[in-house]
């Protein structure tokens, strides 16, 4: 049940009070109990403001409407505002000037308000030529008519009520009786009931008078109010008036500059003043009159069927409260009889609303007529208020006005359409915050699903929730989320800020932190809806990984709690930061200036501002990938910053070796320490901050320059990526070294080797000591070796010393030399009875450790030759047209750029295919062969795209040759092509090959990895295809996939036939049913993996289900992608984050991991996943992975490049076990756009990058949705059948990959979401050109398919930013286009262009891509989790057909074959196919797993070959 009442209560009969002329603006907040309730009222303040324009020739409408105000007889202050209003746009200048001066002298209370009035009346007059005969008389306070968006020149928040200065009672019903409110000309009106007031009147007033006392001596908490705060308010409040008052003029200044050259303004249509809905709009309905029996109020009041007097002889004199009724038969409306919604604002704008009903006894909750007094003209609505829900499902409404309180039952006919609106709203909030409060991690789309299916309660006037809904209470729905933020814990992370919210308020154009400022009506939602726990779940740890984190957090959360304590707090600008701090909540309790300790440095918790957290969290989504200059190690600076040492230096013993003037010693004594060859030492930097340099000492000698050694460089390991993470005593190995004199050595240091031990895959989970060794300052300990370019940590290679330079070897250049040897292309095998006097031929080429021969293929960059075709790829045109109709398609304007997202217009080309005819080298004049230049004669490869240096080495086949069909040959393998005919580029015709072509040298048919940086190059290592009896089989290897979802991943490594999957773990059901259909033969555990962890690691065997759990040395690979959303949206760690994090699912799978210990180890995440917290994620997760003894890497991988139509770049995490290989990370196999592959790194300002050395270079040209997708059958918007037949054939490679070899003539899941009429009726009218999107709607009326008719979107202000279209037409929607705050009342709904699109696209990049169509020659954007044309994803309808992409094709676009199942409803399975990692993706980093493993098993072939001949040597 929900507990609490909240009300706002605008002021409709305050009172002024005069203080110094009228400006005194004062607010404030007063409560009383009601019984179990308490009520908040606040009354706001009115300033004036008149914007003025220039050019007054008046259209003949403006002329009539003025004519009509003459005969209106309203107040002359409304007649003075309204006529203001109409002619703004036409004044001359020097009326301009005036106006703004008298507009300074009120505010400076220079004049009174009504001598203001009076002046700008006659101004007027002037300027309109009318008799000015009007008598200037008093105002009768202030006059409640409509108060436009034109005069809201104040930057309050729409809400903010601008009235005359006000009483203190609860909004103006009731007065303060003290001398000011006497001093007022309207002290008498309580009530704006112009009729004759009965006696009961006068009972009203005194009960009033004495209550509105007692009141304003109570505030919210019903505690005293301090004078001195109320001080504070009232100077506050000056001081924000007279800001902004300086800046309205240079404001209006600008106006009038930019809006002189006017094309044929078209006037926006008219507005009633008060309820300001359109006049000629058809939705307008009339109140349709009283019945004759019905009553005014005060005689209704006193009706005994309402039983007013509970026979207390006293009477009023003891009622406490209003006296409380219900009404049914209900309508509202405004005094031109206008039925009006009464939440949009108006009532807050001093519009005065009034309702007719029946009114009946408040314990009668019957909503039928029976019973009931018939009433009229009630009001004027003073406040409405909702009083939470009885029972759970619908809330209570109130309205109040001057003589009692009204509970609303049922509205009338003609008003329900009205009301269900209001209904709506406050149901909708209710789903929202209890949905989001359960599942903070949820997505803009995973909420719309939660309301399009959840079916709303019997009773309400609707029957379902559409996305249209949403957005229209958009508004209304965020403050009650702030509501209940406000309420909550204040370490618990707010609901505003989840990643939902943060859409919605974009999307929807929200004011931040208006609710708090105006104290509005909230529904007081339960302070808790119970939680599944309280929390985050404890993670289950093992203690290694519990302790790194432990070790490292208690010294960084200390540092971050003291630099967050002095980081800004506010954005300053929202109300929220502009209040003063509320004196009462815990936060303010703490403050000094509230008597303190000052220590907890929390805001206060009324002023906690929406729009910093808000910003916050979206800083933290958003990574940059700006350009850091890459500085290759921290430590360049070795070869100048060193600093000599004074010291006695000898050389103990003869020269063991030397070499001209070299004589090489093995031991020198430096201060009496003896040094011996392979010792390591310390040297000083120049720079004090910097810590010691550390060396092995591989040679030593006495030269020309000195006593000289050799040092082989160690780094620490807080140069490496691990930065500030690592164990302050680990070094690593790098290959960098160079030579130095003795004197600059400090002192000799230890440097230990920590092997992993022989026990090493059984000793995950133990108690093992983090401290590696003592540090006694001279101890340091190495387990890998690094690349400073890769961030790769890797076994140290084994060095083996060759003993005739045992005393002046190094390792580091051993290894640097053997690479530019590589680098260097080389020629063997001469075959001289070939050759000629110019060129000396060869059979063989060497080139980067590959092996070429004459008829191998090759690849070529794309510009090593070209064809004599001209290709037909699509050429680079603008999509734009010049000659739109504006006013039929008023957005086109915002489409300037002539990018389109998801078009391969800048895509490369792939790579060239040649065949090697000749391998030669030029003959110098000598006569000798230049060796040092290697060329190669080659056949020209066309590809179909082509019909019209070396990167790499391919297999290329005559298709009839082949002795296996052309689909099995080429999933052989990926460098694999075949050829069926010749190509004739002459006359462009086919022929047959010729011979020569056709029997190719078969010798080493591999397959090379490219090496793409420029012309010539050749290829790589060889590959795994190489098809011969010396490939050793790999055994599959046994697997657990941790989140495994529906199984993209085990999918991709069961295809590259690394791995068979025994065990899964995911919590969700349907996709750990998925997992099921596909993989029958794995057990699929379906609970948290963090209880399983718990089960294993305490000695269970199974699990509660009977299920056999995995034990120690089961696992042989561990693959998974653990979700992060619980830290992603933190700007940085301080101890709540931390604890976040400890206890993320991160943490639990390092944990799995460490206890495990598996050979391979792979962790999949978002492409940020490297960036959360200043790449603190990132470090610590390699940095446990490094104390546990894993060789490691990362990398981000475009999973375009790997064979899908889709851009999703992931970040990766490779490990491998001791005694395995480090895989390395894929080479791109398909070209893909430029814009998508920016995939390097950066890590304390050093760029990294992966291995991949094609860069964008590949050997197959890109994936489109044409080739994804073109062959699947025609469905309609809503399209159910789960199994239907493919109604034709493949007609593309990729389809025919896609659909498998075996005979299935049925397709799976072609199905996709049935979208609400209007978002259907959207998608109708998106046209089919590539780049169309919401910006091509047409501004029409259409039929929808459910019958209703849309309403044409109308622009009704001016666009600041945009100006006017070509045809003089308006192009804002809401008068924050104009640059002031937002008006409930410009909301419009069910049009064709979604009216908050045009809202807010101004700041959001003109909402590009939104309702936006695939383009068949581009390739979708990264799959989502669910479908939505306003989206996150806005790009999800199909090419040609109305309706958004089908659970199938957002499965080809991830690359599942068509054979995959998933399981489940529509949205399930969208969610399944979103979450996947695409198998292409996983298939390729399966294949190098597959090589390193291959590798490692030739190399224990080889030793052992060796062990065999040296036995039999000694035998």
């Amino acid at each position: 049940m929900y507990s609490e009442e909240t009300l706002i209560s605008p002021l409709h009969d305050a009172l002024p009070i005069n203080c110094s002329g009228g400006t005194v603006h004062n607010t404030r907040v007063s409560a009383r109990k009601d019984g179990p309730r308490a009520r908040i009222a606040y009354s706001t303040h009115f300033a004036v403001t008149m914007p003025s324009r220039t050019s007054l020739s008046l259209p003949d409408d403006v002329r009539k409407r003025l004519q009509m105000l003459e005969e209106d007889g309203s107040s002359e202050e409304d007649q003075v505002k309204e006529k203001l209003k109409l002619v703004q746009d036409f004044l001359h200048d020097d009326a301009q000037t005036q106006l703004t001066s008298l507009e300074k002298e009120m505010k400076s209370s220079e004049i009174s308000k009504e001598v203001y009035i009076s002046k700008v009346k006659a101004l007027l007059g002037k300027e309109l030529h009318l008799d000015d005969d009007a008598q200037v008389g008093k105002t009768n306070g202030f006059s409640n008519g409509s108060h436009e968006d034109e005069l809201e020149e104040e930057a309050m928040g729409a809400d903010d009520v601008k009235s005359p200065p006000a009483s203190k009672g609860k909004a103006g019903r009731r007065v303060k009786s003290n001398g000011n409110s006497k001093k007022s000309p309207a002290s008498a009106r309580v009530t704006r009931n112009s009729g004759k007031q009965p006696t009961i009147l006068s009972m009203f007033s005194k009960v009033q008078k004495r209550k509105s006392d007692e009141m304003a001596e109570e505030t919210v908490n019903g505690k005293d109010e301090v004078k001195k705060e109320e001080d504070a308010d009232e100077c506050q409040e000056k001081k924000r008036l007279k800001v902004e008052s300086d800046e309205n003029p240079a404001a209006e200044d600008n106006k009038n500059d930019t809006a002189k050259p006017v094309s044929v303004a078209k006037t926006p249509p008219p507005k009633c003043q008060d309820c300001r809905q359109f006049l000629d709009d058809s939705d307008l309905k009339f109140f349709q009159g009283d019945p004759d029996n019905a009553l005014d109020e005060p005689e209704m009041l006193t009706d005994e069927r309402l039983s007013l007097f509970d026979s207390n002889e006293d009477g009023f004199e003891s009622y406490d409260d209003l006296p409380q009724h219900r009404i049914t038969n209900f309508s509202v409306y405004d005094k031109r009889g206008h039925l009006c919604p009464f939440d949009s604002g108006l009532i807050e704008k001093n519009v005065e609303l009034y309702f007719s009903c029946a009114v009946k006894p408040i314990y009668d909750d019957n909503p039928c007529l029976d019973g009931g007094v018939p009433a009229k003209k009630l009001g004027p609505i003073n406040a409405w208020w909702i009083t939470g829900f009885d029972g759970g499902e619908k809330a209570l409404i109130g309205f109040t006005t001057a003589f009692a309180d009204y509970i609303l039952m049922q509205p009338s006919e003609e008003y329900a359409p009205i009301f269900a609106l209001m209904q709506e709203k406050i149901y909708m909030s209710k789903i929202v915050v209890e949905f989001l409060q359960k599942n903070p991690d949820v997505t803009y789309e995973d909420l719309l699903n939660k309301i399009e299916t959840t079916v709303p309660p019997a009773g309400l006037n609707f029957n379902c929730f559409t996305e249209d809904t949403l957005l229209r209470h958009a508004q209304f729905v965020v403050e009650q989320v702030e509501s209940y933020d406000e309420a909550g814990d204040s370490d618990e992370q707010p609901i505003i800020v989840t990643p939902c919210m943060r859409d919605l308020i974009k999307l929807a154009g929200v004011t931040l932190g208006k609710r708090r400022a105006a104290r509005r009506q909230a529904i007081r939602h339960p302070t808790k809806i119970e939680k599944d726990s309280k929390g985050p779940t404890k993670a289950t740890t093992t203690k290694l990984v519990c302790q790194i984190f432990d070790a490292f957090f208690s010294d960084q959360i200390e540092q971050n709690d003291k630099e967050s304590a002095l980081k800004r707090q506010r954005c300053g600008v929202c109300e929220v930061c502009q209040s003063p701090d509320c004196g009462k909540c815990t936060a303010c309790n703490d403050m000094i200036k509230f008597g303190g300790s000052g220590r907890s440095k929390q805001a206060c918790k009324q002023r906690r501002c929406p729009n910093l957290a808000v910003k916050e969290a979206e800083d933290d989504e958003i990574v940059e990938e700006e350009d850091v200059v890459v500085d290759k190690a921290k430590r360049d600076a070795n070869t100048k910053k060193k600093r000599q040492t004074q010291g006695k230096l000898e050389w103990i013993g003869e020269p063991v070796l030397s070499e001209g003037k070299k004589h090489y010693y093995k031991k020198v004594s430096m201060n009496n320490e003896v040094l011996e060859v392979g010792d390591c030492v310390s040297v000083l930097s120049d720079d004090p901050s910097v810590p010691l340099y550390l060396a092995r000492i591989t040679s030593m000698w006495e030269g020309s320059h000195g006593k000289t050694f050799h040092a082989h460089w160690f780094l620490r390991g807080i140069h490496t990526a691990l930065g500030e993470s690592s164990d302050p005593l680990e070094l690593v190995v790098v290959d960098e070294c160079e030579d130095m004199l003795l004197s600059y050595v400090h002192e000799k240091v230890n440097v230990m080797y920590k092997a992993p031990s022989n026990n090493w895959f059984m000793e995950g989970g133990m108690d093992i000591d983090l401290k590696v060794i003592e540090d006694d300052g001279k101890s340091f300990f190495y387990q890998f070796w690094y690349d400073t370019e890769f961030a790769r940590f890797e076994t140290p290679p084994k060095t083996s010393e060759p003993d005739d330079c045992k005393y002046r070897y190094c390792g580091s250049c051993a290894r640097i030399k053997e690479r530019a040897e590589q680098e260097v292309p080389q020629a063997f095998e001469p075959l001289d009875n070939e050759s000629s006097d110019t060129k000396a031929l060869y059979a063989l080429a060497c080139f980067k450790g590959d092996q070429f021969r004459v008829g191998d293929g090759v690849y070529l960059p794309p510009d090593s030759f070209n064809f004599n075709m001209k290709p037909a790829s699509p050429v680079k045109r603008s999509h734009r047209k010049d000659d739109v109709d504006e006013d039929l398609y008023p957005e086109y304007y915002r489409k300037s750029s002539d990018y389109i997202k998801g078009s391969n217009l800048d895509a490369p080309e792939p790579f060239r295919i040649g065949r090697i005819k000749e391998i030669f080298c030029h003959r110098r004049s000598n006569g000798k062969s230049d060796t040092a230049d290697v060329k190669l004669t080659l056949y020209k490869f066309y590809r179909p795209e082509n019909t019209h240096k070396v990167l790499g080495r391919c297999q290329i086949e005559y298709a009839e040759d082949l002795i296996e069909s052309v689909q099995d040959y080429s999933s052989g393998g990926q460098d694999r092509f075949y050829f069926l005919e010749a190509y004739n580029a002459k006359s462009k015709s086919f022929e047959d090959p010729p011979n020569h072509a056709r029997s190719a040298v078969h010798k080493g048919k591999g397959k090379g990895k490219g090496k793409g940086k420029g012309k010539g190059k050749a290829a790589q290592e060889l590959q795994d295809s190489n098809v011969g009896p010396q490939i050793p089989k790999v055994s599959k290897y046994r697997t657990l996939d941790v989140f495994s979802g529906c199984g993209g991943l085990s999918e991709g490594f069961h295809q590259a036939g690394i791995s068979e999957t025994l065990w899964a773990i995911e919590m969700w059901e349907p996709a750990a049913q998925a997992f099921r259909l596909n993989n029958p033969g794995t057990t699929v555990f379906t609970e948290d993996c963090n209880v399983l962890l718990k089960l294993v690691m305490s000695g269970e065997k199974t699990n509660s289900l009977g299920q056999k759990l995995p034990q120690k040395g089961d696992v042989e690979m561990l693959c998974g992608g653990p979700p992060c959303q619980g830290f992603s949206g933190m700007n940085r760690f301080n101890s709540r984050t931390y604890s976040k994090f400890k206890n993320s699912l991160v943490v639990s799978y390092l944990s799995y991991c460490d206890y495990y210990r598996p050979k391979f180890f792979l962790l999949e995440n978002v492409r940020n996943f490297v960036s959360f917290k200043n790449s603190m994620v990132l470090k610590l997760t390699l940095r446990c992975l490094v104390r546990m003894g894993y060789q490691c890497t990362f990398g981000v991988l475009q999973a375009g490049q790997y064979g899908v139509a889709q851009t999703r770049r992931r970040a990766i995490i490779l490990a491998a076990a001791p005694g395995e290989k480090l895989p390395r990370y894929p080479e791109p196999l398909h070209v893909f756009a430029p814009r998508a592959c920016s995939l390097s790194v950066v890590v304390d300002e050093k760029r990294y990058v992966s291995n991949v050395t094609r860069g964008n270079g590949g050997i197959y040209r890109t994936i489109t949705v044409r080739d994804s997708m073109s062959d699947l059958p025609e469905i309609r918007n809503g399209a159910s059948g789960l199994e239907i037949s493919y109604n034709g054939e493949p007609q593309s490679w990729f389809q025919r990959q896609i659909r498998g070899t075996q005979y299935q003539p049925i397709l799976r899941d072609h199905i996709c979401k049935d979208m609400s009429a209007l978002v259907e009726g959207r998608m109708r009218h998106i046209p089919l050109a590539p780049g169309s999107d919401w910006r091509d709607l047409p501004n029409i009326e259409v039929r929808l398919k459910d019958g209703t008719m849309t309403k044409k979107l109308r622009y009704t202000h001016h666009d600041k930013k945009n100006g006017r279209s070509s045809t003089g037409a308006l192009r804002g929607v809401c008068t924050c286009a104009g640059g002031k705050p937002c008006d409930p009342a410009d909301r419009q709904f069910n049009t064709l262009i979604p009216w908050c699109l045009p809202h807010t696209g101004n700041r959001h990049n003109h909402w590009a891509g939104l309702y936006g169509r695939l383009e068949w020659d581009g390739f979708f954007s990264t799959t989502v989790t669910n479908p939505e044309p306003m989206g996150k994803q806005g790009r999800v309808l199909h090419p040609e057909q109305h309706r958004v992409v089908s659970v199938r094709e957002c499965a080809r676009s991830q690359g599942f074959p068509d054979t995959y199942r998933f399981f489940g409803n529509v949205l399930d399975k969208h969610r399944q196919v979103g979450n996947a990692v695409p198998p292409p993706l996983s298939r390729a980093i399966g294949l190098e797993i597959k090589k390193c493993v291959i590798e490692r098993m030739k190399e224990e072939e080889t030793t052992d070959v060796i062990k065999q001949e040296k036995m039999e040597v000694s035998d």
